[in-house]
């Protein structure tokens, strides 16, 4: 039986806040694949990434817990708090930034 995430009362409607990983582009850094905030719709870059700026602000912010992949075609979902990855049955497709 797949483990389910206890935070995702913590998920919202939200609206990307750029097409690249926030972060990154303040600074001039690169990214491999972004991430999208569930509680607040930062986008930020993964953990293959140099920064990883996703998972930083997941920790900065115990209250956003829950990212998405924001990549074409992934519909996979991360809580930082549970550590744990998953789907989301019935879940619209995700969101990306192409």
């Amino acid at each position: 039986m797949a483990a389910t995430c206890a935070h995702l009362d913590t998920v919202t409607d939200v609206t990307p806040s750029c097409n690249g990983c926030e972060d990154c582009l303040r600074i001039g850094g690169q990214w491999v694949h972004l991430r999208l905030c569930m509680r607040c719709g930062h986008v930020g870059c993964c953990d293959s990434s140099p920064h990883r700026h996703a998972a930083a602000r997941s920790h900065a912010h115990n209250d956003h817990p829950i990212i998405r992949s924001y990549e074409p075609g992934e519909d996979r979902w991360r809580c930082y708090l549970g550590e744990l990855s998953f789907d989301v049955p019935g879940a619209l497709s995700s969101p990306s930034h192409t």
